[in-house]
Order: C-alpha cells, then structure tokens, then sequence
C-alpha cells in the first residue's frame, strides 16, 4: 500500500477537481460504453473477478454512495450512510444499485448516466465545508468529486480490456485527480499510466506493480 507523502504526478494542474469534471468523465464513460453495444458483458472486466457488467453496476453503485455520503443535512463521520449494501451472487460485487438485466446494455448505461448525475448535483450544490466520512479517511465535496472520477476512469478501464473498446483519458483530468488524491504519485512518466499505476493496474519503469493501494481524500490543506 502506497502511503508516503511525495509530489504530485506528472501533468497535474493547480485547478480543483469539479463538478463539471464528474459529469464529463461520466459522458464520456458512457459514450465508450455504448460502442460495445450488445457485446458479451459477462466476460471479466480486465484484471477483476468480476464480470463487465458487474464493474458498471460497481461504478454506479460508488458514484451513488459518494453522492449519498454528501445528502444528509449532518453527514455521518464515523460511517457510510446505513443504506444495505449486498451482492446478487457471492463474490460479486456488494451495492445497492443495480441494473435491469431486461433493459440491456442501453439500460445499464443510463443506470450509470443517473448515478453519475447524482454525484454531479451534490458536488455542485454541498457546501465546500461539508465532511464526510469515507474509509480512507473524512473528505469534502472536491474529494468526493476526485474519488467518482478515479472509480469512473479506472473501472471504465477495467471494462474496456475485457470488451475490447478503447478508453483514453484526458490527461489533464488524470494529472488533476492524481494530484488531489495520490500525493506520492511518480513524477517522469504521463498521468494516465501513473494513474493505472498508482490503483495497482499496470506497472512504470523501476516500479513494480501495486498489490495494495489507497488515495488520499483528506481536504486541501
């Protein structure tokens, strides 16, 4: 598990992580998504055990609670909001939100496009001093914004290898979430796959890959 402080990764802007940027990685998942159509969504998604439809409903499910985490009017320090989180099958993935089997791929998609539009909302609208817990320790709305864009471009990612559908980030949005929540990120190599690196999917050069990672949601300063 990566936790020494450091700089942040390369291409990182001083910028904040926004609302706006939640709502453009979530089109943009979801514009990707929509290319693999009616594809085999039950073959694993990259290097998880879980099935490709799985890790959409997962990503749904985070982009959810992150947004849930912000609603109460006093959100909880201690704890995640006690929705009741559980998987369909074991060793799949524990949610709340999952996707209609009968509406097909088009369905989980908008199931995405909803959770990720909740998320938006309650980034844009919680005030900058709200905290809220999470497990890695108690975040803002920013971090929270961080945090869905990470789950979005990484999960994306995962779901892209096992449909075989290209995924490319934005590199500035890679170096800004890199920058607000892997403090120890490598400096010297492109965010993206600094990024991909620093969530234990791919290794840099001098570096092994990650079997145990965390990100930093602490607020600013």
């Amino acid at each position: 598990m990566s936790e020494a402080p450091g700089t942040p990764g390369p291409g990182a802007r001083p910028g904040p992580v926004t609302a706006d940027d939640v709502r453009d990685v979530v089109r943009a998942a979801a514009a990707v998504l929509r290319e693999a159509g009616e594809a085999d969504w039950d073959v694993r998604a990259g290097s998880l055990e879980w099935s490709c439809w799985e890790t959409v409903e997962h990503l749904a499910d985070d982009l959810f609670a992150y947004a849930a985490q912000l609603g109460p009017e006093e959100p909880p320090s201690d704890r995640d909001v006690p929705f009741v989180w559980s998987p369909q099958r074991p060793g799949g993935p524990a949610n709340v939100v999952f996707a209609d089997r009968a509406a097909g791929a088009a369905g989980l998609v908008q199931v995405l496009e909803a959770s990720g539009a909740l998320l938006t909302a309650m980034v844009r609208t919680a005030p900058p001093d709200v905290r809220s817990h999470h497990v890695f320790g108690a975040s803002d709305p920013e971090g929270f914004a961080a945090m869905g864009v990470v789950e979005t471009l990484v999960h994306v990612h995962d779901v892209a290898e096992g449909l075989g559908v290209r995924w490319e980030p934005d590199a500035g949005l890679c170096g800004r979430v890199l920058a607000r929540l892997f403090p120890d990120a490598p400096t010297g190599t492109d965010p993206w796959p600094a990024l991909l690196w620093a969530t234990g999917r791919g290794e840099l050069p001098g570096r092994a890959r990650l079997t145990r990672w965390r990100w930093h949601g602490a607020p600013r300063g």
